[in-house]
């Protein structure tokens, strides 16, 4: 049973910075698509950033230049470092495993607000 365990949210100043982290268990994040996908009240579930387990990586344009994701094939985990973070940054913040048959699975999510 693939599950997934985001950390890291909480509340920081704008320009302030919070690392997200994501535990797998069931299943290795080098053999999988894994993502980071974020969602504010009112708004659409978007995709932030995804690394392969050839750690090919993508990131939206919101996101670029602010964002790093990485990922821990020793501690099985996916992480987002978040710099320069805006008020508009302020979501729940999502980890998302994709497997080779297209199944996606999903963490409970993890709330990040940027305020002061």
């Amino acid at each position: 049973q693939v599950q997934l365990v985001e950390s890291g949210g909480g509340l920081v100043q704008p320009g302030g910075s919070l690392r997200l982290s994501c535990a797998v268990s069931g299943s290795t994040v080098n053999r999988n698509v894994m993502g980071w996908y974020r969602q504010a009240p009112g708004n659409q579930r978007e995709l932030l950033a995804t690394i392969t387990g050839t750690f090919t990586i993508g990131y939206a344009d919101s996101v670029k230049g602010r964002f790093t994701i990485s990922s821990d094939n020793a501690k099985n985990t996916v992480s987002l470092q978040m710099n320069s973070l805006k008020p508009e940054d302020t979501a729940v913040y999502y980890c998302n495993l994709e497997n080779s048959s297209g199944r996606r699975y999903w963490g409970q999510g993890t709330q990040v607000t940027v305020s002061s």
